[in-house]
């Protein structure tokens, strides 16, 4: 029987403290070396221009409900030069509309250059940290450097990112509620009456955020 290939042993993977210990031994079973650190963007760090940030499909939909997803997705994507996402999981709750998803996963990918990669398991994230990293490091010979400190954004860049969020709102309606209710805090406190005034915002979008901005938040206590 042939012996299975493995990743040249100066592989290196530096992983979130808070990730699971089931990551150290799944990439070391293909050859990587992985170090822990409590970083600060990202959860693992192939190379010092490619991180990665892996959500469960329940963490994918939480963060992008309380507004944690394009925060992170932008801070990473502002420190590295290459931002990847790991969606792990066979299916979401249907807490949010297929719609709203696809417009999460389009501004992720088109307005934050973010390269968007979905796996049923642990076992296949490995796999598939463990190639981004050979070929970072073995084949485009890139050095492996925690980067720490994220390019800024500015104060209209945080903003058109915290309305984004918004269930049915995408970067152009985004930058029509500010305009209309002045900043964030105005769109984020006006009336389900109030929100159908914007031109092309319609009744069902306008029930729809105002009923995610009123739900009571339920904690389900799983790690980022």
């Amino acid at each position: 029987m042939e012996e299975k290939e493995r990743i040249s042993p100066q592989v290196r993977i530096v992983i979130d403290q808070r990730e699971s210990a089931e990551y150290d031994r799944l990439l070391a079973d293909g050859g990587c070396t992985c170090e822990r650190q409590t970083l600060s963007v990202g959860d693992f760090v192939l190379s010092e221009r490619l991180a990665a940030e892996r959500k469960s499909r329940t963490d994918f939909e939480n963060s992008l409900i309380d507004g944690r997803l394009f925060e992170q997705a932008q801070r990473l994507a502002g420190t590295y030069e290459r931002a990847v996402m790991i969606v792990e999981g066979d299916s979401h709750s249907e807490r949010i509309n297929r719609a709203a998803l696809l417009g999460a996963y389009s501004a992720l990918v088109s307005d934050l250059g973010i390269s968007l990669f979905f796996t049923k398991n642990a076992q296949k994230t490995a796999e598939l940290l463990s190639a981004l990293a050979r070929h970072e490091q073995v084949a485009k010979k890139t050095p492996l450097r925690v980067m720490a400190k994220p390019k800024s954004l500015s104060v209209e860049q945080y903003q058109r990112a915290i309305i984004e969020v918004l269930p049915g709102v995408g970067p152009q309606m985004a930058k029509t509620l500010l305009k209309h209710f002045g900043n964030p805090a105005n769109v984020l406190s006006a009336s389900e009456e109030t929100l159908v005034e914007v031109r092309g915002m319609g009744e069902k979008r306008a029930k729809l955020i105002r009923r995610m901005l009123d739900s009571v938040w339920e904690c389900k206590e799983e790690g980022e």
